[in-house]
């Protein structure tokens, strides 16, 4: 199954993709860097910067700055992932920046009741401004 997680909210996306993965589906997600996470953008930047300042880099917990890898984590949050179980579904997503070469000509899934839309301007930020303001180089 390949899911385009552009203008998706993130946990709704992360929740419909576990639940796949536990179902036996193997999941690529295409477009991470645009699923959007609701709310202010002032305390959502301020949350995820006070997160990766942590005073003891060396111990945890760890926050991605790729956006694919980003999302991944989040996705990670919605298993049973210290269960066998888990572990092994897990190995089954796979999350990209973009469309690649070889998901170009294949369908897409959309999730229905999971986007935007209706959210003001505003009231989001995508993934790939959030990894901007943590540390993230890289388009």
């Amino acid at each position: 199954m390949i899911i385009d997680a552009k203008n998706v909210v993130l946990g709704r996306l992360s929740s419909f993709a576990a639940k796949q993965l536990l179902l036996g589906e193997e999941v690529d997600i295409i477009n991470c860097e645009e699923a959007v996470v609701s709310g202010k953008r002032a305390p959502i930047v301020e949350n995820y910067i006070r997160r990766v300042d942590r005073k003891a880099p060396t111990k945890g917990p760890y926050l991605y700055r790729n956006p694919a890898f980003f999302v991944k984590k989040t996705i990670r949050g919605m298993l049973p992932f210290k269960k066998p179980r888990g572990q092994e579904v897990y190995r089954n997503v796979k999350c990209h920046i973009g469309v690649p070469e070889g998901l170009r000509n294949e369908k897409f899934t959309e999730i229905e009741k999971a986007g935007a839309g209706k959210l003001q301007k505003a009231d989001y930020l995508k993934v790939k401004d959030i990894c901007r303001q943590i540390g993230y180089n890289r388009g």
